[in-house]
């Protein structure tokens, strides 16, 4: 029985850190079906975007501090779209007054939203690390996977081979996380692959919704294909790296936990 309640606890934590996900997905599932007028869909959506991350941070459901590190992940995220949308790899086919270089600029917050999932993820569960990699090889791999989004398209793609490194450098890491009052112990590995998991299956509502599509999609709606878990996987890795560095910068080592 306590079982279940903790298990149930769990999952309202998971959803209440959910808020600006779930806010961006709602809004992509209300502008997919009702139109408003005088405004495109995506300027619509950027508004929306905008709005719920002011409000969030009114109600203080997320700090200026984690303010900046979603702007710093919008920014990762639109260089990212801009490059994949010119090199084919997916499309936006509507039109919008607030695109760069065909991509809109909401489509940011889609990365977004990841970096705001993990940053409310990190303080409801009070989330510490241990066994976590020294800076060094925490920083390559993260510069390897990012740059390895672009180079392959020109050059072999070292997705599993960094997949591989991946296991190696986390291998021993440990997430402790707390539910309340009792502590639970996951491998950081496995986080990762469910991380990027859930985000696939959100992936695969939003080109439902229209958010964007791949070449396979744009004239019926098919499943996104299982590998782009292995994307999401590395780019959660990208993600934890850059908030865990920058809460060791702020607090020092008080979000990481003793080796133990």
């Amino acid at each position: 029985m306590e079982s279940i309640k903790q298990f149930t606890r769990f999952v309202v934590q998971q959803a209440l850190s959910c808020i600006f996900p779930v806010a961006v997905f709602g809004a992509l599932a209300v502008s997919r079906y009702i139109h408003i007028p005088l405004i495109s869909r995506y300027d619509l959506l950027l508004i929306v975007c905008v709005a719920v991350q002011w409000l969030m941070l009114v109600f203080k459901l997320e700090s200026k501090d984690e303010l900046k590190v979603i702007c710093v992940f919008h920014i990762l995220g639109l260089m990212l779209e801009i490059f994949k949308v010119h090199r084919g790899s997916w499309a936006y086919p509507e039109h919008g007054v607030s695109m760069v270089m065909g991509v809109p600029l909401y489509s940011g917050f889609m990365y977004a939203s990841v970096a705001s999932y993990i940053c409310q993820a990190w303080k409801r569960f009070d989330l510490k690390l241990i066994h976590w990699p020294r800076n060094l090889p925490a920083f390559l791999i993260a510069c390897l996977i990012y740059l390895n989004f672009f180079t392959h398209h020109f050059l072999p793609d070292l997705r599993w081979w960094i997949v591989l490194i991946s296991f190696i450098v986390f291998g021993k890491s440990r997430v402790l996380f707390h539910i309340d009052g009792a502590v639970y112990r996951m491998r950081v590995v496995l986080s990762f692959l469910l991380i990027g998991f859930f985000i696939w299956l959100a992936e695969n509502i939003a080109t439902f919704l229209g958010a964007w599509r791949y070449p396979n999609q744009l004239h019926v709606w098919r499943m996104v294909h299982l590998g782009k878990i292995s994307s999401w996987y590395l780019l959660i890795i990208i993600s934890i790296i850059i908030i865990a560095n920058l809460k060791r910068l702020k607090y020092g080592s008080s979000s990481m936990a003793d080796a133990s």
